[in-house]
C-alpha cells in the first residue's frame, strides 16, 4: 500500500541521544566522546529500562554534550506551535494532529509533494528560528536533535490510531489538552468521499524510518 500521511518526530536536542537505553533510530555515533556510553541499539527496544537507569545515563551524557538542552515552558511551546503552524500554512500542508511536549514535539501530515525528509526540515527549522528568537540564543544553538523521524502511515486506521496518540500525550506529561488553529479533523483521506462504505480494520505494522 502507499503512504498516505507522517507521523513525524522532534526531538529535543540532548533529549534522545544515539545510545540512549531505550534504543534510538540512529545507526552511528557522530560525537566520539559518547561512545563511551554504551553501544547503539537501533529501534525501541521491547523492554523499556529502568527510570533510574535512563536519569543515570543522561546525567553522565548531559556534561559531554556541546550544549545544555533546553527544555520548553508553556511559552516556549506556544512558540513553537504557533510557528509549525506558520510553515504549514506557508507550504500548504494539511496536519490532522500535533502536541508540542517539554522536550519534543510530534504532527501527523497528509501526504504532499514534499518529501517526508523536506516536510521535517520545513516544520523543524521555522520552529527552531522562533524560538531562538523568542530566548534570544544564538542561530548557531540546535533546538531539534538533527536525525529526522517519521512514521509512514498507510491506512486510515493508521492515521486514527496516530492522531489519537499525538492528542493524548499532552496529557501524559501532566498538560494540558492543546488546541491548535492549524490542525484538521481527520476525515478519512483519501477515501473521505467513500466514508459511509468504509469499514475501520486493523492496519499493517507501521513502517518507521530515521532519515
Amino acid at each position: 500500500m502507499s503512504v498516505i500521511a507522517l507521523h513525524l518526530v522532534f526531538t529535543g536536542y540532548g533529549h534522545w541521544l544515539p545510545n540512549d537505553p531505550r534504543g534510538s533510530g540512529s545507526r552511528d555515533i557522530r560525537q566520539e566522546i559518547l561512545e563511551t556510553l554504551g553501544e547503539i541499539h537501533l529501534g525501541r527496544k521491547r523492554i523499556q529500562p529502568p527510570r533510574e537507569v535512563l536519569r543515570s545515563f543522561y546525567r553522565s551524557a548531559t556534561p559531554l554534550l556541546r550544549h545544555e538542552p533546553l527544555w520548553f515552558d508553556a511559552r516556549a511551546r506556544d512558540v513553537v506551535g504557533g510557528s509549525v503552524g506558520e510553515a504549514i500554512a506557508l507550504r500548504r500542508y494539511t496536519c490532522w494532529a500535533c502536541a508540542v511536549l517539554r522536550n519534543h514535539a510530534h504532527a501527523c501530515i497528509r501526504r504532499h509533494r514534499d518529501t517526508d525528509t523536506i516536510i521535517w526540515d520545513q516544520l523543524a527549522s521555522q520552529s527552531a528560528g522562533a524560538l531562538k528568537n523568542h530566548l534570544g540564543i544564538s542561530a548557531e544553538r540546535p533546538i531539534w536533535a538533527d536525525r529526522p523521524y517519521a512514521v509512514f502511515l498507510e491506512t486510515p486506521a493508521d492515521i486514527e490510531r496516530v492522531v489519537k496518540y499525538i492528542e493524548g500525550n499532552p496529557a501524559k506529561e501532566g498538560l494540558s489538552p492543546q488546541k491548535w488553529g492549524f490542525v484538521q479533523p481527520y476525515d478519512g483521506w483519501p477515501f473521505h468521499k467513500k466514508m459511509h462504505a468504509w469499514t475501520p480494520r486493523k492496519g499493517k505494522p507501521l513502517r518507521e524510518t530515521s532519515l
